[in-house]
Parts: structure tokens; sequence; C-alpha cells
């Protein structure tokens, strides 16, 4: 049967409505009237999370492993209604919404697979040494235990993998903490229904219902609301620089300070090394076109920002890059809101001064076209504003007069989520002098590639240095992102009885 979505909350396997409201703005179909919430559902949804986490947070690796999995075939039993509204909600593409519900559904088993193992657990044993002199040793186990609720932000362009079941939500049911998601306002609807899966894999295993909760609306009220209940423990957050930091900040600001784990923004750097574009500067070109425009440039890791040596193999790079992007029609963008913020920030590139335009065109409501720009590296490095993310497919590139310029540049760059070098056998020597520098600068390195997607995998590590992220030394992909919702405890002299069953 097709489901119709009916705009309510989910609280503590509820559907719950409230007085205030809001339309959706999909991009086909009617818009949806949807409950906009407030600080009264975050404090139902959150006091329901810390109940349900005196069970929750002690319930076995298996029986969390068995509700991830629960959780990801009921996502795939919605499979087409899923994509129907996503598609309609976003105006992202069936195949690619289809794709994003794989990777959904991928980590969450992923992660069942992760907690089975026990191996994240980081469990240690000092035995007892009664007779040791001057002074005996006690009995010391220490493992890592849940922390409690976690509130996760959706993001609005991946409305299924960093969303209401993506992977912050994963990671945190994984490590046994109960989830309160806000909804993305783009993607009502999607929402719901992935929260309506989440539900029946509770009743299915038997969980209490307050394990998650999905809480719409637009206001920043309720985001703040969310982030200062004194019951969250932690928060998960995918969104712009601004929208972040502000939750960073109150976070920070609370009685009791909680960690705040926000990718907010990259520009992701690709280094073109000598012997690479001069053997292959056309090929890059139109790769590096591919990667800027996929998904319209609406992925954290999209490559905005090209440095190379000046000279004729940049300039084969430049025109096949221009031949490949001039070929892109406008595209849908993922909100009207995005798309204005776009066509700001295309502006205010191209009134710099020292800009030159590559390419570029005018676009209106809610469509974006590819936009390229040129500058030096000297007048880069002396306008900070040239380094700030402008979300959509633009793409900057930086002309250095030497190799040592260009790595001066790299030494300057802000933190970012990757790095890219382009490099033949003959650059090794050359790119040694750089891995040192990028690394300092990005959670992850990539050679010969292009940064666009995130592969779900154990290696994986997508954060970086702020802005970046907001804590450097986690991820929001990959298996290690349990971590975040992990503390050590150690026992001493505790009984077995007593201990956590894990």
């Amino acid at each position: 049967m097709t489901y119709q979505p009916h705009g309510k909350h989910l609280i503590a396997g509820n559907w719950v409505e409230s007085p205030e409201t809001f339309a959706s703005q999909p991009v086909t179909g009617e818009p949806m009237t949807v409950c906009a919430g407030g600080p009264a559902e975050v404090d139902q949804a959150v006091k329901a999370a810390e109940a349900a986490f005196l069970t929750y947070g002690w319930t076995s690796r298996e029986q969390r492993a068995a509700f991830l999995e629960a959780i990801a075939d009921e996502i795939e039993a919605r499979g087409a209604d899923i994509t129907r509204l996503g598609t309609a909600e976003t105006g992202l593409p069936e195949a690619r919404l289809e794709g994003e519900r794989g990777r959904t559904t991928g980590q969450l088993r992923l992660f069942a697979a992760h907690i089975r193992d026990g191996a994240y657990l980081d469990e240690r044993h000092d035995p007892a040494l009664p007779d040791r002199a001057p002074l005996p040793r006690p009995d010391l186990k220490m493992v890592q235990r849940p922390i409690g609720p976690v509130a996760v932000f959706g993001a609005s362009n991946f409305p299924l993998a960093f969303s209401t079941a993506g992977g912050d939500t994963a990671a945190a049911l994984a490590a046994g903490c109960p989830v309160v998601v806000k909804g993305h306002p783009a993607h009502p609807a999607t929402g719901e229904i992935v929260a309506d899966a989440i539900k029946a894999a509770i009743e299915t295993c038997g969980l209490p219902a307050g394990v998650f909760s999905l809480v719409q609306g637009i206001s920043h009220d309720l985001g703040g609301a969310l982030v200062k209940h004194p019951l969250i423990r932690a928060v998960g957050f995918t969104g712009s620089l601004g929208a972040g930091r502000a939750l960073f900040d109150l976070c920070a600001a609370r009685p009791d300070p909680i960690p705040f784990y926000g990718e907010l923004g990259s520009i992701n750097p690709m280094f073109l090394m000598p012997e690479a574009l001069a053997a292959r500067g056309a090929e890059l070109g139109t790769g590096w076109a591919g990667s800027l425009t996929m998904g319209v440039g609406q992925f954290c890791t999209n490559p905005g920002l090209v440095i190379a040596q000046k000279g004729a193999d940049l300039e084969a790079f430049v025109a096949a890059a221009k031949d490949a992007l001039a070929e892109a029609g406008a595209s849908v963008m993922l909100t009207e809101g995005i798309a204005e913020a776009y066509r700001k920030g295309q502006s205010e590139i191209a009134e710099i001064a020292s800009v030159q335009e590559v390419l570029s065109s005018s676009c209106a409501a809610r469509t974006a076209t590819p936009a390229v720009y040129r500058v030096s590296a000297a007048d880069w490095m002396a306008n900070e504003a040239l380094s700030e993310e402008v979300f959509g497919p633009l793409g900057l590139i930086v002309e250095a007069e030497s190799l040592d310029q260009m790595l001066e540049l790299a030494r300057g760059l802000k933190g970012q989520l990757t790095a890219t070098l382009q490099m033949d056998a003959g650059d090794t020597d050359a790119a040694r002098s750089f891995v040192p520098v990028l690394e300092r600068k990005a959670g992850r390195l990539l050679v010969n590639g292009f940064p666009t997607g995130v592969e779900v995998a154990d290696a994986m590590v997508h954060g970086g240095p702020y802005p970046a992220s907001t804590n450097f030394g986690a991820t929001s992909v990959g298996t290690m992102a349990v971590r975040r919702f992990l503390r050590p405890v150690c026992y001493q002299n505790m009984p077995d009885a007593l201990l956590p069953t894990n």
C-alpha cells in the first residue's frame, strides 16, 4: 500500500501533533502541512529517550545489531515509497535516491557487524594483585560505555544517508544511545517514512519506544531547545558553517558543556603536480568538471579549489574543464534557500577585482549552472573571502608561480575534509613535501582521484580540522564514528554479575 505522509512528529512510539505548522516546498507535487515542534515536543522526546536509555544502554551487542538490521530491512520494505517521496521533495533523480538508500541500509548493517565483533569496546583488564608490595592492586576492568541520549540534525543534501536513519543515528544506536532527530524541513515526508521504518523495527525487536524520536520543524528555537536540553549528552550535525557554529556555541555555553560533532564545510583543494598536469591536463580537467558538478555540486566533498602552476599545461586543463562544464545545463537544487545562497556566493566571487571569469551563466529560481573562476595564488592568499565555501557547482582555479608557492598556499589552508594530489611517478619527490602539510589540514588525503563521494568503510575518515568539522579527532562516516558516543568507564573490584553485558 502506498505510504501517505501525515506530517506529525514521532515521539516515543506515538505520532504526535503540535499546534504550529509549516508547509513543505517540494519540487513536484503539492506542499505538505507539517507540524512544527518546539521546546515542549523536545522535552517530551528527550525525557522518553532518557527513560529508554536505562534499558537500551544495557542491551547486548547482539540485541543492538539485530535492531540495526531490522531498521535496514524496514527501510528496504518501504523503498519505492521512499524514492517517490524523496524525488518529489528534493528533485534528486531516482537513481541517486536508490543509491543513497542502499548506502543507508549498508551502513546500518556495517555497524551491526562492527559491534558484533566487539573490538570497538577496547576492553582492558588488570587482574588484582593482593600480595603486591608495598600496596596491593585492585581488580580493574575498563570498557567503552554509551553516553546517553544523542541529538541528531538531519542534513539537507542527504535525505537518507545523513538524516533520519543516517550515519549519526546509526552510530549512536550502535553505541547504545537513544536518538532524537530534528528532521530537516527540506524533506519532511522522507524523514517521516524513515522514522516509520525505525518505529516498526523498535516494535519488532521489543525495545523501549523512546529509543528513537523524530521532531519536525523550521525554527532556530527548536534546534536550540534540543542542544540545550540537560538530558542530551552529544550532538551530531551536518550543515552550514553558520548554523553549525551557532549550535556548537550553544553546546559549549551549557552549564554542562557537551560534545558537538559538526561537519560544517570544506572547499576540498586539489593540487595538480607538474608531471601529471603535463601528461594528462585535459583528462584531469574533464574529470574535475564531472566531480565539481556531481549532484549539482551539493556534496560536502565537492572539489571547489584547484591549485597548479600557471602555463600551457594548466591552460589545457582549463580548456578541457570549460568545454565539459559548458555542456551542463541548469539543474534543480535541493532548496530555494540553497539556490539563492549559491547565486549570492557566485556574485560575490565575480565582483572581486582580481578574479577572472572562466565560465558562468545566470540561473534563476531553484536551479544552478556551473561557474568557474581563476585567480593568482598571491591574490588568493591575500583575500580570505576566496577561501569560503560556495555550496554548489562553483570552482576556483588558483595559478601559482612555482611549486614553492603552491606549498605556501597549502600551509595557509583552513581545515578541510579532503585534499587531493594529482601526480605521476615523476612527481613523487615534489609531493613528498606536500603530504606532511596536507595531513594536518584534512581528514582524508587522496592521490589520483576525485573526492566527491565518501566510501562507508572501516578505514574512512570524514572530518578534519575546523571549519571542516568541530572535532577533528572523530569521523561521521565509517565504523570509527561509533566512538563519538562512547566513553571509557573503569570498574574496580566489580562483581561480574554487576558488569554490563556488552
